[in-house]
C-alpha cells in the first residue's frame, strides 16, 4: 500500500511539470502584453503633454510670433527623451493648423497641434505584427491664440 502512494505522488509531480511547460509561453505572454501595454499609455501620455506644451508656445503672445516649425520643435524636443519604446523607436509627426501659427491665424483663433506616433512594443511589434501592425497614437490640443 505504501508503494503505491509513492508512486502516485511520483507520477503527479511530473504531471504537474507538464502542466507548467504548457502554461508558461501563455503567462508569459499575458506578462509582456500588460508590459506593452503599459509602455503604449505612457507613450500617449507623453505624447499629448507634448502636444499641449506645443500650443502653450504657439499662442503665447509675443513679437514675432512662433512659427510653425518652432512649433514643431517644441514638440519634438519634449517627446525626444520621454518616449519609451519596447521596440524600434520612431519620430513623431507633428502638424500644425494653420500652418503659419498664430500668426496667420490672427487673434482670438484657434491654434491646433496634432501629433502621431507609430508605437512598435515588444508583443505589438514582434508576436502581434502579423495581425495588427504597428499601433499609431494620435494626441490634439488646440488653443485660442492670444
Amino acid at each position: 500500500m505504501r508503494r503505491r502512494t509513492h508512486q502516485r505522488r511520483a507520477g503527479e509531480r511530473g504531471i504537474a511539470a507538464l502542466e507548467f511547460v504548457l502554461v508558461f509561453p501563455f503567462l508569459l505572454m499575458v506578462l509582456f502584453g500588460i508590459v506593452d501595454v503599459s509602455l503604449l499609455l505612457c507613450d500617449k501620455a507623453v505624447i499629448t503633454n507634448a502636444a499641449g506644451e506645443a500650443t502653450r508656445q504657439g499662442v503665447v503672445l509675443r513679437v514675432p510670433s512662433a512659427s510653425a516649425s518652432q512649433i514643431q520643435n517644441v514638440a519634438l524636443s519634449y517627446t525626444q527623451n520621454g518616449l519609451v519604446t519596447g521596440g524600434t523607436a520612431t519620430t513623431p509627426a507633428v502638424t500644425v493648423t494653420p500652418s503659419g501659427g498664430c500668426a496667420s491665424a490672427g487673434s482670438g483663433n484657434p491654434l491646433k497641434v496634432t501629433i502621431s506616433y507609430t508605437y512598435q512594443g515588444i508583443v505589438v511589434g514582434t508576436w502581434l505584427s502579423v495581425l495588427t501592425g504597428p499601433i499609431t497614437i494620435t494626441a490634439n490640443a488646440t488653443k485660442n491664440c492670444e
